[in-house]
């Protein structure tokens, strides 16, 4: 009996192997199976593959298979499939911390936040998981959900939620170190900067030369505007298209563009080949010097494959649109087959900049409607406000089905210019029933208020700008130059003297002044030839004084000094050097182009006007707001509305 049931039992183990080795080989298949399917893509297969052994029952699922099958939902974007399985697994799913995370993800794709901040507090277990198998052999732990919950946070434009979930990172790796920086880029403020800077000075050392840690920490620095760490990192990081075409935005949006062309020199002795959108970085830096020969020599380095990319056409309209080489622009955007948003409303701009503003409002009537955005909108009133088309930006705004701030601000500003300032008053009342007040239009009413010479409108808006917008000194310095312009102008020089201390005491930054390829810094006694150059300049003011130019002092805004005339200080303007310093190098000049910072004041304006006659030299004049045309019949482009 003993040697029977000892038989009996081998058969019985026997079978037992027999029927256990085939499921356990069918287990691990479906598991296998399924990654290889995912990992080349084929994300429907697997999941079919999936469904079809839960429909046979041949063999158990497995996490790992569980896994899987949330993976080629998540990414064939089967929202219904997902939940599916969910539902189907939720009792195995509430154990284990390895399907919560895949989870996790799965709702973050789907933008479903609240499901998935759900299943993370629900997790009974955050601080390990062990299955690693499909997380390149790694260990997966409770901080891996943090990894997961921050790629969601991101995906979800939840950039400070990722960064709050981040510092409950204890050992935070080099994956949550390189989220954080992303999510950092994502929030984009200066204030993020202390952020940054506090947990890279944290990290391990292992991780400082991190390539993936740098290139992140380098887009983070240039989206929070902290340019000069990015500079340093620069030389750290692999140099590619992306991280060169990403410091050149930066410096084009901080008017740099200066350093954009050297960036682009350095760029082509690495041997990098730059793609499309490096040229729509050049193009944006030449629009932003609008000096036609240096935009003429970008443009020839441009291959003709890219000649009819949507950006590059657009960038090209506007460059040779504030390059004042008006009839390029116009030839590039005709040659555009179906023009879209961006290149109609670049095209109205460009007319809207340099004075055609009839051009500009009857290329946006015949723009087709579905295409016309806010930017339209408020390209088409400014050149209508900057040639004083009043009846037709007021026409145009009450068209207008959703009003913005800045499409209020610009109808204010075509008020202003006109001295409306009743109908400008009674939009800004309009506005600030529902809104806040808007610095743009009180910059606006106070502009006007420059234009008409009315002191007590201009301390009044003052004033407002000082309550409400404390903080900000950039607008503080303009308004402060307006301001003692007005006090100047109505001879009350003490006052304009009291604001011009005031601006003093302010680092104010002068901004170089472009003549061909040429430039220079316009201050007294800095440049080498400065003798020279205020020699040609009293030699100008003689010849428009002969012939009877009067300087008009209004235009003063401090006391003069011991040795000082009305005319002596008038020609020192910055652009009255400028075309002095252009007929040293050509006394035979036929055409000036000059970029300024500031707004051309009256007495420069009639100056230029006057010079141009003279000299019988186009001079051209791109100011703060717009590009004036001086032609050699003594007129301008702007009609004297500027």
């Amino acid at each position: 009996m003993s040697k029977m049931f000892t038989n009996r039992c081998l058969r019985s183990v026997y079978v037992n192997i027999q029927w256990r080795i085939p499921i356990i080989r069918r287990y691990s298949n479906l598991d296998s199976e399924m990654k290889r399917l995912n990992d080349e893509k084929r994300y429907k297969e697997a999941l079919t593959l999936f469904v079809e052994h839960e429909q046979k029952g041949q063999c158990a699922i497995s996490d790992i298979a569980i896994n899987q099958a949330l993976k080629s939902s998540t990414n064939m974007k089967d929202f219904s499939s997902g939940l599916k399985i969910s539902s189907r697994y939720s009792s195995r799913i509430e154990k284990n911390s390895f399907i919560q995370a895949s989870l996790i993800h799965f709702y973050m794709q789907f933008g479903d936040i609240n499901r998935a901040r759900e299943i993370f507090r629900q997790s009974e277990n955050k601080t390990k998981a062990v299955y690693g198998a499909l997380m390149r052999g790694k260990r997966f732990h409770f901080y891996e959900f943090l990894l997961i919950s921050n790629v969601g946070f991101i995906k979800n434009n939840m950039f400070q939620e990722a960064v709050d979930l981040f510092s409950e990172i204890i050992d935070p790796d080099e994956m949550n170190i390189m989220l954080f920086l992303n999510a950092c880029s994502g929030i984009a403020t200066k204030e993020t900067l202390v952020t940054i800077d506090k947990v890279l000075s944290n990290i391990p050392n292992r991780y400082r030369e991190s390539k993936q840690i740098l290139i992140a920490a380098y887009d983070a620095f240039i989206k929070c505007g902290d340019l000069p760490k990015a500079e340093k990192l620069f030389p750290k990081i692999e140099r590619t298209v992306r991280s060169y075409g990403n410091l050149m935005n930066a410096y084009n949006n901080n008017e740099q563009p200066e350093k954009t062309f050297k960036l682009y020199k350095r760029m082509k002795t690495d041997g990098i080949k730059a793609n499309f959108l490096i040229y729509v970085f050049l193009l944006n830096a030449c629009a932003n010097l609008g000096v036609l020969s240096i935009s003429q020599s970008i443009y020839e380095q441009i291959p003709k494959t890219f000649l009819d990319h949507p950006y590059v056409q657009t960038a090209l309209i506007d460059m040779w649109g504030k390059s004042s080489c008006i009839d390029k622009a116009k030839n590039t955007f005709e040659s555009i087959i179906e023009p879209d948003t961006s290149t109609y409303t670049s095209m109205i701009n460009v007319y809207g900049l340099n004075g055609m503003a009839l051009q500009a409002v009857e290329l946006f009537r015949r723009m087709p409607s579905e295409l016309v955005t806010e930017a339209t909108y408020i390209c088409v009133l400014n050149a209508c406000s900057h040639s004083g088309l009043v009846n037709e930006a007021q026409a145009i705004f009450s068209t207008i089905k959703t009003k913005t701030e800045h499409i209020y601000a610009t109808m204010v500003d075509c008020f202003s210019r006109l001295s409306l300032f009743d109908e400008a008053q009674e939009l800004v009342d309009v506005y600030e029933s529902c809104h806040s007040p808007s610095s743009s239009m009180l910059m606006a009413l106070l502009s006007g208020a420059r234009n008409r010479n009315d002191c007590f409108l201009a301390e009044k808006i003052f004033n407002r700008i000082q309550q409400n917008f404390s903080q900000d000194r950039d607008l503080f310095i303009a308004a402060s130059v307006l301001l003692g312009n007005i006090y100047a102008s109505t001879g009350d020089l003490e006052k304009a003297a009291e604001m011009k201390k005031k601006i003093s005491q302010i680092d104010v930054k002068k901004k170089l002044a472009w003549l061909g390829q040429k430039n220079f810094e316009l201050m007294i006694g800095s440049h080498p030839r400065s003798d020279e150059i205020y020699a040609e300049g009293e030699k100008i003011s003689r010849e428009l004084v002969s012939r009877g130019h009067q300087y008009g002092s209004s235009w003063i805004t401090r006391v003069l000094g011991e040795n000082e005339t009305t005319e002596s200080v008038l020609y020192g303007h910055s652009e009255r050097l400028a075309i002095a310093w252009n007929f040293v190098v050509n006394p035979h000049a036929s055409t000036i182009q000059i970029t300024k910072n500031l707004r051309v004041c009256g007495d420069c304006h009639q100056t230029t006007k006057r010079i141009a006659l003279l000299r019988q030299c186009d001079i051209i004049v791109r100011d703060a707001n717009r590009i004036h045309h001086f032609y050699k019949t003594g007129q301008c482009s702007c009609n004297d509305h500027f």
